[in-house]
């Protein structure tokens, strides 16, 4: 049994003489996953070209009124309604960031530190839903804010998450009744 181990114990690894083919292949590799970033970014920069026809973004009011509800969360992006992976990032939208949610009776306003803020009018106000996910971001059911909204000829779904998830179902009440009070002003 003792000459086994001593066999075992004098094995040790081949030193490594090539120093330039494996510096060689960390160089390529490097520059293989730069290129990799390089794409990435340009294809993030061209799905803003094809969706340059959407308008500038609404700024918020002067005066929106007092706050029905107010929410800091996260900002996980918006997409085209009813597409949860089709990713709308021009002027900012598709940018993830820390959020402050104010519905006001004028509207919903999204200020986002370190990102474009902007403010959904009332009337553009579509539907508020809880959900599970939107391009990139998968939760659990409920886990997700999901404000449905028009902007130009396109709908749009903005996803929110609160840092407290128990007043996303507040939100979408609020939110929806706003929505059918607006339905029943403008039918009058």
């Amino acid at each position: 049994m003792t000459p086994v181990i001593l066999l075992a114990a004098e094995k040790k690894s081949a030193e490594v003489t090539d120093w330039a083919a494996r510096i060689g292949w960390l160089i390529g590799l490097a520059l293989f996953v730069a290129l990799v970033y390089w794409l990435m970014r340009e294809g993030w920069k061209w799905r803003g070209t094809l969706q340059g026809d959407l308008p500038e973004l609404p700024a918020a009011p002067d005066d929106p009124g007092p706050a029905r509800l107010s929410m800091s969360g996260r900002y996980h992006g918006s997409t085209t309604a009813g597409q949860w992976l089709d990713r709308i990032v021009a002027h900012g939208l598709g940018t993830r960031s820390r959020v402050e949610l104010t519905l006001t009776d004028a509207g919903l306003d999204v200020v986002r530190p370190g990102a474009t803020d902007f403010f959904i009018p009332r009337e553009a106000l579509r539907e508020a839903v809880l959900g599970k996910g939107i391009a990139g971001k998968v939760l659990t059911e409920g886990g997700l804010l999901l404000v449905t909204w028009a902007h130009g000829e396109r709908l749009i779904d903005s996803g929110f998450r609160s840092d407290h998830a128990a007043e996303h179902t507040e939100w979408v009440d609020a939110i929806n009744s706003m929505i059918n009070k607006t339905e029943t002003e403008g039918a009058r």
